[in-house]
């Protein structure tokens, strides 16, 4: 049987895959298949992407909204990062941490097993297989082991963690190693999955482009390519089917707005107070929550919004009703138990950047000219997927459009299993060799408007989507405040 591995190098974009910052990865893609027209979720945040991943359904499914959000079970009136300690608290208080099964629990129930390693932050590790302990299955990360007692045994061996650094190579590096020399070998999983936290983190602190930033590029490539010549010097190169793919793309920042001070000066106090609304800031997007919950309070929130230069899309959830100037949550894969009140994108550009990488942004922190995600910018919505192996075609660009929500029931389909159940997602099967003529496949796209009057200006937006069969993919989205 045929095995999977995915390789996940975080905040990459389609641009940065050339010969000249990314040989490996350039030659795989150009052997193998080509996801020309891939799609992260939205929000466009690394938590709410590994979630999709590994669940096959948009962040309204699965239940991890974005990288910081409110969860009522476990602080009703405080945000929470999702990240390890917190995301084991809520297990803990509420038995469950996505609300959907993961690949993981789906392989469990077959009798095969998915191992994670990964040097981003604690909470996507977690994500990947929280329930670990008591299912099977492992997540290595350097801070900690699911299960617990994992992470001594793995120190032990190839001993302590190298410090975080930037680029983060000697932490993807060790990552490789134990990749290579025991959960690949030794393990032998059904399915691996090794996370690199760069370009992500080196562009986060200099920008899309930067020396920090194709260097991080470069060398993240340099590890890529010991995998695959492990793979091949093993004889297992003729029997993984290997994905790489990213969780978001980026945009540069213009300008950062303090979205909470303003909406505290605007009025609006803090969660728990009458009339409060909590603010969750996730980069180039930011939730809200009416605590406790009051529809006019909403109201007024999303009116005041909508009169805010930096404000981009707006959806609301079912709760909230219609609002003049919104588009709903469930259009762009958003609502659920954990739904956010409003969900604010900011509002973008599709300018570039001094090193030539298109899209600039509003965004919660940060300072001009470093990188971003979270909003609805197309630079960040359309991220890489690749795949090469021997049950897939060889030398193809796929235009049909795929997403991160695809990868799960993809790996499914390779290794030959069931469906998951309630995915929102899709096998891929275009890019597989026994599958059907991409040109073949159907697909459409939508545009979603509205506007609302502002005083004497008008509030408009739109979001673009992308659809094959029932699979919904979020394009873009923008908006704009102007006269009338």
């Amino acid at each position: 049987m045929t095995k999977a591995l995915i390789v996940v190098f975080d905040g990459l974009q389609p641009a940065q895959v050339t010969e000249r910052l990314m040989p490996n990865l350039a030659a795989f893609a150009s052997a193998g298949v080509t996801f020309a027209n891939h799609h992260a979720v939205y929000p466009s945040v690394t938590r709410a992407n590994a979630s999709s991943m590994v669940t096959g359904r948009h962040p309204g499914g699965h239940g991890i909204a974005a990288n910081t959000l409110l969860v009522t079970e476990y602080d009703s009136n405080n945000p929470m990062p999702a990240l390890e300690p917190q995301l084991e608290l809520l297990a803990q208080k509420t038995g469950q941490v996505q609300l959907a099964p993961t690949l993981a629990e789906v392989l469990a129930g077959h009798g095969q097993e998915y191992v994670a390693i990964g040097v981003g932050t604690s909470g996507n590790a977690y994500l990947h297989n929280p329930k670990a302990g008591s299912l099977g299955g492992a997540t290595i990360h350097p801070d900690f082991a699911l299960p617990r007692p994992l992470h001594d045994d793995i120190v032990a061996r190839f001993g302590p963690w190298p410090a975080e650094s930037r680029p983060n190579t000697p932490r993807m590096a060790h990552a490789v190693r134990v990749l290579t020399e025991y959960i690949l070998p030794e393990r032998d999983p059904s399915v691996a999955l090794i996370w690199s936290s760069e370009p992500d983190k080196s562009q986060h602190d200099s920008g899309v482009g930067s020396d920090l930033s194709d260097a991080a590029v470069i060398e993240a490539d340099a590890q890529f390519g010991k995998i695959l010549k492990w793979l091949h010097e093993n004889g297992r190169a003729s029997q993984t089917n290997v994905m790489v793919v990213s969780d978001h793309g980026y945009s540069t920042i213009g300008e950062t707005v303090n979205v909470e001070k303003l909406a505290r000066e605007a009025g609006f106090p803090a969660g728990g107070e009458p009339g409060g609304v909590v603010v969750a800031n996730n980069g180039g997007a930011v939730l809200l929550y009416s605590s406790p919950w009051n529809r006019e309070t909403v109201v007024n929130l999303v009116e005041w919004l909508m009169s805010q230069p930096w404000c981009g899309n707006l959806t609301v959830s079912e709760r909230v009703g219609c609002i003049q100037g919104t588009l709903p949550a469930a259009l762009v894969g958003n609502e659920g138990q954990r739904a956010p009140d409003v969900a604010m994108s900011f509002r973008w550009s599709p300018d570039s950047n001094p090193s030539g990488y298109a899209g600039g942004i509003f965004s919660t922190g940060g300072v001009p000219g470093q990188g971003q995600h979270g909003s609805m910018g197309h630079s960040e919505l359309h991220n890489i997927l690749f795949a090469g192996g021997p049950d897939l075609k060889d030398n193809l660009v796929i235009d049909v459009p795929s997403g991160n929500i695809d990868l799960a029931p993809t790996v499914l389909r390779l290794l030959g299993l069931p469906p998951m159940e309630g995915a929102e997602g899709r096998a891929l099967d275009e890019a597989l060799s026994t599958g059907p003529d991409p040109a073949q496949v159907e697909w459409v796209s939508d545009l979603h408007s509205t506007d609302c009057p502002v005083g004497d200006k008008v509030y408009r937006q739109q979001i673009k989507l992308s659809r094959v069969g029932g699979t919904v993919y979020v394009d873009e989205g923008n908006s704009s405040l102007g006269f009338r």
